[in-house]
């Protein structure tokens, strides 16, 4: 439950509004970075967005979508620092807005630390003491490009339907926009039940090429993956993936970018998705693709400086349960490069399964620190892996306190995209 307290805001003599271009814009967004974000952005005019975006705009203050909104023909979505962005509840209280930058469309969305773009909960900007915010009350973001994947490029991303939401293609380089400083938070949707395979991720990428600038991004609270990568080449740094109900990190289609500093980190309080009655969290999972066939493109990212943190204690606990799987879990085909990493808290920490599936390490296995409850390690290039952990208390590896569910939470020394900085929020109530 929120616990509201009106902070003034006598410097905020701002409306929400939508501009032609950025040159409509007489001032920047300014807003306080304090804890009472949301209770301040709430008292903001609202202005609701409901058709698709075919010339270019800017969008700051309080966004509000009506409906899924593409951008397309051409035009280019510039959301200013600050801004809020948040779903029209349908009638039956489902958040149902979903903002797709297609194929022939494109994003700046530039924020910054002290002031992150932040797509969100309705329930957080309503104002009201006796709301609360859940998984699934705002649709997601989908960037979708012409970078090559494994797929056909007829294909239509999860979750959408019709031919401007397909992806892929041949322009390696393709660029989708920008993305920096933007937090997206109690996101997705899987419109079948879970693992239904027609789900919307808080972020979805499909296809997109490495002219795309994916930077400083956190995920919280999604209802499905965090972060899904079909396809593209698309690189991207500084990425927070909290509590997530399904996976953290997603990879399929052939995609083949770089990832470097991300974090994984659990909320044993939060809820997580279920395949045949067992849990199916992971960390990280990575198919080449649904049927695990061979192709010319594969499935394989590199990740370096990674850190995905489960729970400090056994999971198959009473009332914890079986609420996590694998830290990473790579199957069907698929195989990773990974550089300096630190896996804890997953009944298994990382499991290579199938047929040409495989881990490798560019630098040296010596970099990656593995713990598992029950198996640290299992697969085709695992058994070079030497730090490994297999106890019913999660290994620290030097870290400080990376558990979130436990005081005095600290990720040192593993905080390379200042996890804990003022762009980040990992507690959602508004405090006095």
């Amino acid at each position: 439950m929120k616990k509201l307290t009106l902070i003034a805001a006598a410097a905020l003599s701002l409306t929400a509004c939508q501009h032609d271009s950025l040159a409509d814009s007489s001032s920047p967004f300014g807003m306080q970075s304090a804890s009472a974000e949301y209770i301040t952005a709430s008292a903001l005019p609202v202005t609701t967005v409901n058709a698709d975006i075919t010339t270019s705009t800017t969008w700051s203050g309080v966004i509000e979508l009506d409906g899924n909104i593409a951008v397309k023909n051409g035009a280019k979505l510039t959301i200013l620092p600050g801004t809020f962005i948040k779903a029209k509840p349908n009638a039956a209280g489902e958040g149902r807005g979903v903002l797709i930058i297609t194929k022939t469309g494109s994003i700046d969305a530039t924020g910054t630390a002290s002031q992150p773009i932040i797509f969100t909960s309705y329930n957080l900007l309503d104002g009201e003491e006796s709301t609360t915010a859940e998984a699934g009350d705002f649709g997601g973001v989908v960037l979708l490009g012409t970078a090559p994947t494994n797929a056909p490029t007829t294909t239509t991303v999860e979750g959408l339907s019709g031919e401007d939401f397909q992806f892929g293609g041949t322009v390696s380089n393709h660029s989708a926009g920008i993305m920096k400083y933007v937090r997206i938070e109690f996101a997705g949707y899987d419109f079948a039940g879970a693992n239904s395979g027609n789900e919307v991720n808080a972020l979805t990428l499909g296809g997109v090429g490495s002219g795309t600038t994916l930077d400083h991004i956190q995920v919280s609270y999604g209802q499905d993956d965090s972060f899904e990568f079909f396809g593209g080449t698309v690189n991207a740094t500084n990425l927070v993936s909290f509590a997530a109900e399904d996976d953290n990190f997603d990879f399929d289609n052939g995609y083949t970018g770089t990832i470097t500093c991300a974090l994984a980190l659990a909320d044993t309080s939060s809820s997580h998705t279920t395949s045949g009655g067992a849990s199916d969290t992971n960390g990280i999972e990575l198919d080449n693709n649904a049927t695990g066939t061979a192709t010319a493109l594969l499935t394989h990212p590199i990740v370096n400086n990674l850190t995905i943190v489960g729970t400090n204690t056994n999971v198959l606990t009473p009332g914890i349960g079986s609420t996590y799987e694998n830290g990473i879990h790579i199957r069907r085909n698929g195989r990773l490069t990974l550089n300096d990493a630190v896996i804890t808290g997953y009944p298994t920490g990382i499991r290579v399964e199938g047929s040409g599936s495989e881990l490798s390490s560019a630098s040296t296995y010596s970099s990656i620190f593995v713990h598992g409850f029950t198996t640290p390690v299992t697969g085709v290039g695992t058994a070079a892996i030497t730090n490994i952990s297999n106890t019913s208390s999660a290994a620290l590896f030097g870290i400080s306190q990376p558990f979130y569910n436990v005081a005095a939470w600290n990720i040192s020394p593993r905080n390379c995209g200042d996890f804990t900085g003022i762009w980040t929020k990992y507690d959602f109530s508004i405090q006095e």
